[in-house]
C-alpha cells in the first residue's frame, strides 16, 4: 500500500490508516499522527458541548433581557440546544467531568453574543451566570425581573 502524505490529501491517509489498521499492518501506520487525530476528536466534541451552551445562554439571556422581542425562532434554539446538549452529554459522558469549567467559558462567549444580538450595552448581562445547569438544560424559560 502506498503511504499517502496528510498534508497532500487527509481524507486518503484517514481511508489508508483504516485500510492498514484493518489489515493488522500496524507497522505501516503513523502511530503519533493517528495519536494526535484522536485527541483532537476529543477536542472537537468538547468544543461542540462549548459551542452549544454559548448559543443556548445566549438564547436564555436574550429571553430575558429582550422580552419584546422573544419569538418562536428563539424558543425553537433554545429547544433544539437543550436537546443537543443532552445528547452530546448521554452520548459523552465523560464531558461531564469538565463541566463547570466547560460553562464557565461558554456563558463568557453568551454575553458577547447576547451583546451583539440585542445592542444592548454589555452591563446589561450579568458577568456570572445567572442560570444554575437545571435552569439551563430543563424547560425552563426565564421571566425578566432585574
Amino acid at each position: 500500500m502506498t503511504t499517502t502524505n496528510s498534508r497532500d490529501d487527509y481524507h486518503a491517509w484517514l481511508l489508508e490508516s483504516a485500510a492498514l489498521i484493518r489489515a493488522g499492518q500496524f507497522d505501516a501506520l503513523d502511530a503519533t499522527k493517528i495519536a494526535e487525530e484522536l485527541e483532537d476528536m476529543g477536542a472537537s466534541t468538547a468544543r461542540e458541548l462549548e459551542n452549544r451552551l454559548g448559543v443556548l445562554l445566549a438564547h436564555l439571556l436574550k429571553w430575558r433581557y429582550q422580552p419584546e422581542r422573544r419569538g418562536a425562532s428563539w424558543e425553537a434554539t433554545i429547544k433544539e440546544q437543550r436537546q443537543r446538549i443532552l445528547r452530546l452529554l448521554r452520548k459523552n459522558p465523560s464531558l461531564k467531568a469538565n463541566l463547570e469549567e466547560t460553562c464557565t467559558d461558554a456563558y463568557g462567549d453568551a454575553r458577547f453574543i447576547a451583546r451583539r444580538e440585542t445592542e444592548l450595552p454589555e452591563n446589561v448581562f450579568p458577568q456570572l451566570n445567572p442560570f444554575s445547569w437545571q435552569q439551563t438544560v430543563e424547560d425552563f424559560w426565564p421571566e425578566n425581573n432585574v
